[in-house]
């Protein structure tokens, strides 16, 4: 089969025909309709500080945000079909340790980030392996199209978890968004979906624009302000309720954090690059003194796909409108180069293999 493999960190992709996978007992294989391109990706690339992406092999694959159709199943797997048109969290979990049993997948004991460890090819190709299946697999309803499932990918499901799960945004309420990326701008659109008012920050006006179209009520080029938190505070009488640090750097995590108002929230979901090495100082005083709740997130529990499937069927939110370029599989490590200087917008997707 064809994929896109890794030849060395931040040295480019190649297109090579590698050996096809085969089930595990547990397992299925899935021919692979598309697959986004994530930053997360862009972070293993480089060689970033994110799970045991730093041991990485020539010939591994990446890839994390698929959805595709069942091939091949293993000879232990109860619930899974050839012919099924599936997708599958980012975290496969094994649905047996504790985390899973309580609901908590994404943080399973023994997880494995698709295409993101060496234990784990990704999607980048034209099939792939799951692990675990009939825990992992989730079954694409009709309504849902591949598309908008590769927009769904990690970005969109992990801003939503972060947004309707582990934050406590109520309807009126502000929320920050730093980064307007594509797990920004799913972070507006969700907000605005939930009734909260935007304020959206970036370094590009392109990247603005589409967060307005996405909901956004406010927004902030973080270049022409001197102070974005103070900025923010103005904007909202105060400070925002709940405030998302979509990208991951220093600046952007402190900036989120000093924008809030007495007892709000931060929400950190992107990750760290080598320049911070997984670690930003924060202002510990001031959250003391404003009792400021600082909230790690990360992935979403598989059991609460459906929660998104709902809201996508009744018009609520549209993950397919974070989908802003389909590209081949021969595209895709320029487009993950490009990242480097955010050069993105949206979610660029691999619909060509």
């Amino acid at each position: 089969m064809r994929a896109a493999v890794f030849t060395g960190h931040k040295r480019p992709l190649e297109v090579r025909d590698i050996d096809a996978p085969e089930p595990d007992p547990e397992g299925v294989v899935v021919e692979t309709d598309v697959c986004g391109i994530c930053r997360s990706d862009w972070h293993a690339w480089q060689g970033d500080p994110l799970w045991e992406s730093r041991g990485l092999a020539e010939g591994h694959v990446l890839g994390h945000e698929p959805a595709g159709v069942v091939v091949d199943v293993g000879e232990a797997v109860e619930q899974v079909r050839e012919g099924d048109r599936v997708t599958v969290p980012f975290n496969l979990g094994d649905g047996t340790c504790p985390s899973c049993r309580n609901g908590h997948s994404n943080l399973c004991d023994n997880r494995i980030p698709l295409g993101l460890t060496p234990e784990s090819p990704g999607a980048f190709a034209e099939q792939f392996h799951v692990p675990w299946a009939d825990f992992n697999v989730v079954p694409l309803p009709e309504s849902v199209s591949s598309v908008a499932m590769a927009g769904l990918g990690c970005r969109f499901m992990t801003s939503f978890h972060a947004l309707v799960h582990r934050a406590e945004l109520t309807a009126g309420d502000w929320v920050a968004v730093h980064g307007c990326g594509g797990v920004g701008l799913s972070a507006v659109h969700i907000a605005d979906a939930l009734g909260a008012a935007v304020v959206a920050v970036d370094l590009f006006d392109e990247k603005l624009a589409v967060a307005a179209e996405l909901g956004a009520v406010e927004t902030v080029n973080a270049s022409e302000v001197a102070d974005v938190p103070e900025e923010i505070r103005a904007i909202t009488d105060g400070g925002a309720d709940v405030s998302v640090d979509a990208l991951g750097i220093a600046e952007t995590c402190q900036n989120s954090v000093h924008c809030l108002r007495k007892r709000g929230q931060h929400l950190q979901i992107g990750l760290t690059s080598s320049e911070e090495g997984g670690e930003v100082s924060l202002p510990t005083d001031l959250m003391v003194a404003k009792e400021l709740q600082f909230v790690g997130t990360i992935g979403m529990p598989r059991p609460r796909y459906d929660e998104i499937f709902r809201l996508i069927r009744h018009g609520k939110i549209d993950p397919a409108a974070m989908v802003s370029e389909t590209v081949s599989i021969e595209e895709t490590g320029e487009k993950l180069a490009s990242m480097t200087e955010f050069e993105t917008v949206g979610i660029p997707v691999i619909d060509e293999f």
